[in-house]
């Protein structure tokens, strides 16, 4: 086939560039994978610049979530043998199937009965919280969903046996110690910046190489970040998401920050706000975690997703879930809210693929969000294979042909 001139000469150039980015992909997830075995301080990570996020907004909930550790760890799809001379060919003869009934799900059911068999799961009935408006002084009280406290020790009691990320790489553990306390609050409020649509993992993987990589002194400080060079910064926070505007927030706030409130952090949430790429979730999380204030509730995906799942309340938007919260939740557990749902949702229930099998809520009918497996169909297969010399031999063969349990609400 004829081919022009123009394709003919940019032909090398696209093969380059597709070695060159299975190269870069290799090399940054071998360097996860350092970082996440415990040898973070040795990673330097170096990738091609991309600018193609230059568009995307930081605070947008319905942008995609960036390419990450968790999705890097993806199994690859084996390679087809080509069929020759001496390879086996195969010829069915029978095909049969049958019906399974079965109530465990294809996740590992983790909480079983006494006797030993899996718990079954049973969905919840929503009781969310209620208005009561007085008559005569026309105020309005709200009333908890009356479960919540069952259910939120539950979720304690869940936590304190599986291990999060959010746990060790959380925003609020990964400033460093030996700084100042201004320092403190700055790294804080860079890496809340930094954690937008991104994994905790990769969180902190850019902190520490901007701890380690920053010329020192000053290092990671707001001096650090004011003198190094833009270029410079992207290539550090590469691995989040939206770097680019990251990068450009950043830089920004830093200069806010030296100008209009004496090289430290604000120490209210309108201050926390007015700085570029800083919305409320972030503002409220770092004011507790920077200053010791909480002002209000860090409501972010994962608490939005779960407590409308649990029937709360029904919101569109996690700042409406945030004053749905605040209406009834003790002010007490403002701060450790985030943190307790952060860590169920990506251990328990996660975003895609729920493990009800290992909740307790589920179990004890408490989640009205909880799923069911229902019936696996199972093909048996009779088949009959050929060499290479023309011999037929017979082989009885069971295939799974579908093995997939369906669950309600997947």
């Amino acid at each position: 086939m004829k081919t022009s001139r123009l394709a003919r000469e940019t032909a090398p150039i696209g093969q380059n560039l597709e070695i060159t980015t299975r190269r870069k992909t290799g090399s940054f997830a071998a360097s996860i994978n350092t970082f996440t075995a415990g040898n973070a301080g040795s990673i330097v990570v170096k990738q091609a610049k991309d600018d193609s996020d230059d568009s995307s907004s930081l605070s947008s909930l319905s942008s995609p979530e960036p390419l990450d550790i968790e999705d890097l760890a993806a199994a690859t799809t084996p390679r087809k043998r080509k069929r020759g001379i001496l390879t086996p060919t195969t010829s069915v003869t029978e095909v049969s199937s049958i019906k399974v009934e079965t109530q465990t799900p294809s996740r590992k059911t983790g909480i079983q009965t006494e006797d030993g068999s899996p718990a079954k799961i049973k969905k919840g009935r929503k009781q969310p919280a209620k208005k009561v408006i007085n008559n005569e002084s026309g105020e309005v009280t709200v009333h908890p969903p009356s479960n919540w406290e069952e259910i939120y020790s539950l979720v304690q009691e869940m936590r304190t046996k599986i291990l999060a990320p959010v746990d060790t790489m959380g925003c609020e553990s990964l400033a460093e110690d030996t700084r100042s306390p201004r320092d403190q609050r700055f790294q804080t409020l860079i890496a809340l910046m930094l954690s937008s649509q991104t994994k905790d993992t990769t969180t902190a993987l850019a902190m520490k190489r901007l701890q380690t990589e920053l010329p020192s002194p000053p290092g990671f400080t707001l001096e650090g970040i004011l003198a190094v060079p833009p270029e410079t910064l992207n290539e550090l926070i590469y691995a989040v998401g939206f770097h680019n505007n990251k990068t450009r927030y950043i830089k920004a706030t830093a200069l806010l920050l030296q100008s209009h409130f004496h090289s430290d952090i604000p120490d209210s949430i309108e201050g926390l706000m007015s700085l570029p790429g800083v919305g409320p979730k972030m503002a409220y999380l770092c004011m507790s975690a920077a200053w010791g204030r909480d002002e209000g509730i860090g409501v972010d995906v994962h608490v939005h997703r779960i407590t409308n799942l649990w029937g709360w309340h029904q919101t569109n938007q996690p700042e409406e879930t945030r004053k749905c919260l605040e209406a009834w939740l003790p002010r007490a557990k403002w701060h450790e809210i985030n943190h307790l749902l952060v860590g169920f949702g990506q251990t328990v229930c996660l975003p895609v693929g729920r493990r009800c099998g290992e909740c307790t809520l589920s179990t004890r009918g408490l989640c009205p969000g909880a799923v069911r497996p229902k019936e696996v169909l199972v093909k048996r297969k009779r088949v009959k294979a050929e060499n290479g010399e023309g011999r037929k031999k017979e082989i009885a063969v069971e295939e799974v042909v579908v093995k997939a349990v369906k669950e309600e609400g997947v």
